[in-house]
C-alpha cells in the first residue's frame, strides 16, 4: 500500500514537472509555471525591478522573456515567452479544497525538479501577508516545506490540478495565492499591463461596534478611520479620523477584505454611497473612488 502511494506521488510529480519552469531574473532564481502557449506564471518578488528575465523550460531551452504586468499586492506575475512549447499546467478549483486534503508544491528554480509535499491547514478571506508588503487575498495555507526557489511554482491536488500559486513561507506555513485569484490577476494583466483598483485614502483598523449599534446596522465589525490622505476621494467626502466605516456601495465594511472587494475595477469612477458611525450616530456619505496610484 505504501509503494503504490509512493509510486503515485512520483508519477504525479513527473507528470505537473513538464508544466513547471525556471525562472532567472537579473540574479534572482525563482520557479514558474506553463500558463498557456505563450506566457508563464512566477511570483512578482521574483521578477519585479529585474533588468533581464529568462525562462529556462523542462526541456532545457532557454528563452529570453518580457514581463507583462506585475502586481505587488497579490505577489503575481505574468511573463511571455512567445512559443514556448511546454505543456500548460491543469486548473483546478479551490472552492472544493478542504482542510486535511494532500497537496504537493514543486518548484525547478535550480534547474532540476524539486517537491514538497503537505496538507491543507487552513483557508480564509485573507488577508495574508507576503513578501514585500503583498497581502494574499483567499489564501490556501499548508504545511508543505518550501524552500528557497518555490516562489512561483505551482500547488496542486492529488490529480495535479493546480490550486495555488506558492508564493511565501513563514511561521512553518506555506503559502499560496488561489488559483481562482491567480486566473484574476493574471486576466487583468494579460489586458491591461496591471491591475485596476479603486482608492478611498485612508487607513483603517478593524474595530467591534458597540453591541446597541451592531443590532441596529446588522453587523458586529466596522473599520475605524486612522488617518485620510490629503486630496483623496475619502477627504472630498468629508471622511474624518474617528469614523467608523460601515458599508461601502453595499458592501458592509467589516473588514479589510471587504473593502478592498468594494474597491474593486469597477468602482473606479463612479458615485458610492459610503455609511459611516460619527459621534455614536449613523450617517450618509457619498465618495468617487480613484485608481490606485501607481507604485514605483
Amino acid at each position: 500500500m505504501l509503494q503504490s502511494f509512493s509510486n503515485a506521488v512520483a508519477q504525479l510529480t513527473d507528470e505537473v514537472s513538464a508544466s513547471v519552469v525556471r525562472i532567472v531574473a537579473d540574479d534572482s532564481l525563482g520557479s514558474g509555471i506553463v500558463w498557456d502557449e505563450g506566457h508563464v506564471l512566477t511570483a512578482a518578488h521574483v521578477v519585479g525591478g529585474a533588468t533581464s528575465t529568462k525562462v529556462v523550460m523542462p526541456d532545457g531551452k532557454e528563452l529570453e522573456a518580457k514581463v507583462v504586468g506585475v502586481d505587488r499586492e497579490t505577489d503575481v506575475a505574468v511573463l511571455d515567452v512567445g512559443a514556448g512549447g511546454a505543456k500548460a499546467i491543469g486548473v483546478g478549483k479551490t472552492e472544493q479544497t478542504r482542510v486535511g486534503q494532500f497537496v504537493l508544491a514543486l518548484a525547478n528554480a535550480f534547474g532540476r525538479t524539486s517537491a514538497t509535499s503537505g496538507i491543507v491547514t487552513s483557508r480564509g478571506p485573507g488577508p495574508i501577508r507576503g513578501w514585500r508588503g503583498a497581502q494574499i487575498e483567499d489564501a490556501i495555507v499548508t504545511d508543505a516545506k518550501l524552500n528557497p526557489g518555490y516562489s512561483g511554482g505551482p500547488l496542486v491536488d492529488a490529480s495535479g490540478r493546480m490550486l495555488g500559486m506558492n508564493v511565501a513561507f513563514f511561521a512553518s506555513r506555506g503559502i499560496a495565492v488561489s488559483v481562482e485569484r491567480v486566473q484574476q490577476v493574471a486576466t487583468a494583466l494579460l489586458r491591461d499591463g496591471k491591475v485596476k483598483r479603486g482608492f478611498l485614502g485612508v487607513h483603517v483598523e478593524q474595530i467591534e461596534l458597540p453591541v446597541e449599534v451592531a443590532g441596529e446596522v446588522a453587523q458586529e465589525e466596522g473599520l475605524l478611520v486612522r488617518s485620510v490622505d490629503g486630496r483623496s476621494p475619502a477627504k472630498e467626502a468629508g471622511l474624518a479620523i474617528g469614523d467608523i466605516i460601515l458599508v461601502l456601495g453595499g458592501e458592509h465594511a467589516t473588514d479589510r477584505s471587504q473593502l478592498r472587494k468594494a474597491l474593486s475595477a469597477e468602482a473606479i469612477g463612479k458615485t458610492l454611497d459610503l455609511r459611516i458611525l460619527r459621534g455614536g450616530k449613523i450617517a450618509e456619505l457619498k465618495v468617487r473612488p480613484t485608481e490606485v496610484p501607481d507604485q514605483a
